[in-house]
């Protein structure tokens, strides 16, 4: 196969994935029925770009542009808490947590982005809001589970649940399968070493 679908994104410290898993664990006893796709823990990242199809043949190129983008960004720390909805509670598309980060995340994925569109990948029409997705509600879920899916969120509380330095971005390969995705980490791009 000559293309892969492909995303940039920063993983997650073992103790949040941990912490991921008992947070989907007690959401999916509260919400059975096969309504919401629910994303395992080992699967959650941050994504910076989505890239869509890569040619494998531009992937050096790619991973080279973003080692020396990341490189330039120093390490800082993010932290993860709080259950969120996209688009609203009364109409849920997207179940996620959220992360909080100083400016420099926003600025490493300002720069991931703008590398990437100079690469001639077309760059991202909505704003960057950063956040961990959980599950998504299905197309064909009924305005009933629509409705029970927006009582049991609005009942959930997820606090916080950790904090983490970001150390490196990495270049991941998806391949999708009938049971759900699989990631595979290709590259990692390290940033800016404490001075």
């Amino acid at each position: 196969m000559s293309v892969i679908r492909a995303f940039i994104a920063i993983s997650l410290s073992p103790e949040i994935y941990q912490q991921l898993d008992q947070v989907l664990a007690g959401l999916k006893s509260k919400l059975p029925g096969g309504f919401v796709r629910w994303v395992p823990a080992k699967n959650i990242h941050l994504t910076l770009k989505f890239l869509g199809d890569v040619s494998i043949s531009s992937q050096e190129m790619l991973t080279k542009a973003l080692q020396s983008e990341v490189s330039r960004h120093p390490l800082f720390d993010i932290s993860v808490g709080e259950l969120g909805v996209f688009p609203s509670l009364r109409r849920p598309h997207v179940v996620w947590v959220g992360v909080e980060a100083p400016p420099e995340l926003a600025t490493l994925q300002h720069g991931v982005e703008a590398e990437m569109a100079r690469l001639g990948y077309a760059p991202e029409e909505r704003p960057f809001s950063p956040h961990l997705t959980l599950g998504r509600v299905v197309r064909n879920a009924t305005p009933e589970e629509i409705g029970r899916i927006s009582e049991v969120l609005s009942k959930s509380k997820v606090g916080f649940l950790g904090a983490f330095r970001v150390q490196s971005v990495h270049f991941y390969r998806s391949d999708l399968q009938p049971g759900g995705s699989i990631y595979t980490r290709l590259y990692t791009a390290n940033l800016a070493a404490a001075v």
